[in-house]
Parts: C-alpha cells; sequence; structure tokens
C-alpha cells in the first residue's frame, strides 16, 4: 500500500482538496486498495477546523466527493509512517523539514514537481482563487500519478 500524505500550511484548502481529488482519481482507476491518503498542515493555526467553504464548493462543482475534515498538523513520526510527503509551496517544504528533521529517504515533494511546469501552488485563503488552485492541484496529481505509474508502483 502507498500512503500519501499531503501538506499544506492550515489543511483546510490545499491539502484536503488534493487529499480528494487524488482519491477520487484513484477510486476512479479501481485502485483504493492500494492506497492510505490524507492531508495536514505545518502549522497549528486551524487545527480542529473543516475545510474552507471555498474548497468545498469547488469540489462540489467538480463532482468530487469529501468527507467531514478536521484539520490536524504533521507530526516528525508521520516521516516514517508515510512514502510520501507532498507540500503545495517550497514553503510548506522548509516548515515539514523544521517538523520531521531530514528527508534521509527522499519522501518529501512539491507537488507541482510531478508536472511539466514546476512551481508553487498559490494558497487561495489569500488570492480567494480556489479555481485556479484546483486546476493546479489535479496538474499536480495527475504528474503523481503519471509518475507512480513510470516507478511501477501501481
Amino acid at each position: 500500500m502507498i500512503k500519501i500524505l499531503f501538506v499544506c500550511l492550515g489543511n483546510i484548502c490545499r491539502s484536503p482538496m488534493a487529499e480528494y481529488i487524488f482519491k477520487d482519481m484513484v477510486k476512479k482507476r479501481n485502485l483504493e486498495n492500494k492506497f492510505y491518503i490524507v492531508s495536514r498542515a505545518t502549522s497549528y493555526e486551524e487545527s480542529g477546523s473543516d475545510m474552507h467553504y471555498g474548497a468545498k464548493d469547488k469540489l462540489d462543482e467538480m463532482g468530487i466527493p469529501y468527507t467531514k475534515h478536521k484539520a490536524t498538523r504533521i507530526k516528525k513520526e508521520d516521516y516514517e509512517k508515510y512514502d510520501y510527503i507532498i507540500g503545495m509551496e517550497e514553503s510548506n517544504i522548509r516548515n515539514i523539514l523544521r517538523i520531521v528533521g531530514s528527508d534521509n529517504q527522499n519522501k518529501i515533494y512539491r507537488l507541482l514537481d510531478f508536472s511539466k511546469n514546476p512551481r508553487d501552488i498559490a494558497d487561495p485563503w489569500y488570492t480567494g482563487n480556489f479555481t485556479v488552485t484546483y486546476n493546479d492541484i489535479v496538474e499536480g496529481c495527475n504528474g503523481f500519478m503519471d509518475y507512480l505509474e513510470q516507478k511501477n508502483q501501481i
């Protein structure tokens, strides 16, 4: 089983969107038994909060199912638990490394580094543009799925 942890600053917008988008992709490929997928934050700011209404609205618009969400923060021990820890932007990667220590097993990635156009995914909490964020996450998740296929992991 491939264990994936998506991470952003507060775990209310980008990382839960990535979690549910990737879960939907996995389900549509009948690969649910091959994956364990969750999301976390690098901060405690939104701990316990549900997903942002803008993220929910965008997932609803795109027909992506989701469940009740509760924001939680990444822990040092998560490094050993997950095969892939995927941040949404460079600052997430720096904060993940501060929390887990080091990446001696090369598990930490930025989501859009799996795309043909590597870049950060803007935080819609600040931009207000959940459509751009959604499209970037889909692009990254598609690239990540391609990566896993190329590595013969699925």
